[in-house]
């Protein structure tokens, strides 16, 4: 049993000579009528649901950036404190060496700074962040923390409360 043909109706449209091109090479590539393929784009176009689709693939991934940039802020925020009370830090329990000491201290410095750089080093390739690290230390995982009803428990009889009355 054949369906019958569902009626259409029937509609010029003027193209531009690269879009029917595109149009033609499409219809050939897929094995679809060119009258199909507009009637599709049309539909697509018309339908309400489909612009909703890419406003809504739009929006998560602006949120998505959003959160992102957030997390990278934060962490600009961090390492700029950091660097500035280490600075300040510094500066204020650092004597003045002597001259005759100068050439020591800056072998010294050298060489600390030739650890630091390979620490780094070693901290990068591992993919280890010690901002991250600091931000698990002030914004502890709250599924860590223990909830009310886990360390308030019910009194048990002759405990605190009373026991209840026996009835008569």
């Amino acid at each position: 049993m054949t369906r019958p043909p569902i009626p259409r109706a029937r509609l010029s449209v003027y193209l531009e000579p690269d879009a029917e091109q595109r149009l033609a090479e499409v219809a050939a590539l897929k094995g679809l009528s060119k009258s199909s393929i507009v009637a599709a784009a049309l539909w697509s176009y018309l339908t309400p649901d489909g612009g909703d689709r890419r406003e809504a693939a739009i929006a998560g991934r602006l949120d998505r950036l959003s959160r992102q940039f957030d997390r990278l802020e934060r962490d600009q925020t961090i390492l700029i404190e950091t660097v500035a009370l280490f600075v300040r830090h510094s500066l204020t329990v650092t004597a003045p060496l002597p001259p005759a000491h100068q050439a020591a201290a800056v072998a010294q410095g050298r060489e600390r700074f030739r650890q630091f750089v390979d620490q780094l080093a070693r901290r990068l390739q591992r993919g280890a962040s010690l901002v991250k690290d600091v931000h698990a230390e002030i914004c502890p995982d709250e599924s860590r923390f223990f909830r009310l009803a886990d360390v308030v428990s019910e009194p048990e009889p002759g405990e605190g409360a009373p026991a209840a009355e026996p009835a008569s």
